[in-house]
């Protein structure tokens, strides 16, 4: 696939516009699809302006000229001639599969067809194809033109030179692509779990406020943002329902299990930033409550939830879920970690990680603290 093939995009969101864009920069002509067509307008707009926002900060030739690439239809029959097509619509299961049997239709049989999914299986999205062998996940992470992560997800079904050469072709598109087996939250949204479910937890016991949780995390653990401050960015929308899909998903394993608290902001539509309130007030006037700035107990907190973190990469890795080098590169590449989690587990040792889970299992006695066998192994220098 090179640049002169055309790509189609289902859904002219944020997510698909923002792919959209990524594809057309490359060089391809682009169709970008929506049923809704002030949807499909406000994507057209808001492409123009992006486009011409980076031609006046000097990192593109012509705004213009890539522009024209794109065509924005409300006819799927519009996606004929596509080498690829890539799904980026609402996150339902049998919503998914209907567009990708429709889109089989349209489509001739080389045509490679992509779901952006964050967390569902593409192999029951293959499923309902006829050829569910061209079916495969390319998972971008918000905003697409920004973000350089690419899960690329092969179904059962997937044929192995169709996982080759999307690999290719995300590098083309000068992103990074990490492969991954399609379990759910593929590596990011299953290695990144604890660092909201272990935050929320240490709150909802009284142990430390958001704030003082939100102070451990990025003055002494070094992360961008802290748990609840980036659950908020988010959107409760998305992480709440991330979190409950990746539960169901595991078959209700406890290491996973949402939280009442932030299921309550949902069913507020207190979303976070989107909506001016979450676990923090955004509204005009509104002061953001102060840490309590205790390094004993920030160490305590920060300790706790990287072990969490440390934990589940080792089990994605003894589980082969992807390679030792793409787990780490999906976490400092798609949701901006200080370092890889098994980096940093060989840094602090697998034996203080071992500890601190053991600790938490012998208080709480639940099977959301057991260690991952590898961890065990690695700790006493077996693994």
């Amino acid at each position: 696939m090179n640049n002169e093939s055309k790509i189609g995009i289902v859904g002219s969101g944020a997510m698909g516009a923002g792919i959209a864009q990524v594809a057309a920069m490359a060089g391809h002509a682009v169709v970008v699809y929506d049923n809704n067509m002030q949807a499909l307008q406000r994507a057209e707009k808001s492409l123009e302006a992006t486009l011409k926002k980076l031609e006046d900060k000097g990192k593109i030739d012509s705004a213009a000229e890539i522009f024209s690439r794109f065509r924005f239809s409300d006819q799927m029959a519009d996606f004929a001639g596509c080498a690829l097509i890539i799904e980026a619509i609402v996150e339902k299961l049998e919503v998914k599969k209907a567009v990708f049997a429709e889109l089989e239709k349209i489509v001739d049989e080389v045509c490679v067809l992509a779901t952006n999914t964050s967390s569902l299986s593409v192999t029951s999205i293959a499923a309902a194809c006829q050829k569910p062998d061209r079916v495969i996940g390319l998972h971008f992470f918000n905003p697409a033109p920004l973000m350089a992560l690419v899960e690329v997800i092969p179904a059962l079904q997937t044929n192995g030179a169709r996982t080759a050469e999307m690999k290719s072709l995300m590098l083309q598109w000068k992103k990074i692509p990490v492969l991954t087996k399609d379990t759910p939250g593929f590596i990011v949204n299953r290695l990144a779990r604890p660092f909201y479910g272990e935050a929320l937890r240490i709150y909802e016991e009284g142990i430390a406020d958001m704030a003082t949780i939100d102070w451990a995390m990025t003055e002494l653990g070094g992360f961008r943002m802290g748990p609840f401050t980036l659950m908020d960015y988010i959107g409760h929308d998305v992480n709440y329902v991330v979190t409950e899909t990746v539960f169901q998903s595991f078959f209700f394993d406890p290491r996973y299990k949402p939280s009442f608290s932030q299921k309550r902001l949902l069913e507020a539509g207190w979303l976070g930033r989107k909506s001016g309130r979450g676990f923090y007030s955004y509204q005009e006037g509104a002061e953001m409550p102060q840490p309590e700035k205790n390094t004993e107990l920030g160490h305590r907190i920060y300790n706790r939830i990287l072990a969490m973190l440390i934990n589940e990469a080792v089990d994605a890795l003894h589980l082969n879920i992807a390679s030792a080098e793409d787990l780490d590169l999906a976490m400092t590449k798609g949701v901006n970690y200080p370092k890889g989690l098994l980096q940093w587990c060989e840094e602090i040792g697998a034996a203080s990680v071992l500890q601190t889970l053991d600790a938490l299992y012998s208080d709480y006695h639940e099977d959301r603290y057991r260690a991952s066998v590898l961890l065990r192994k690695m700790a006493a220098g077996r693994s």
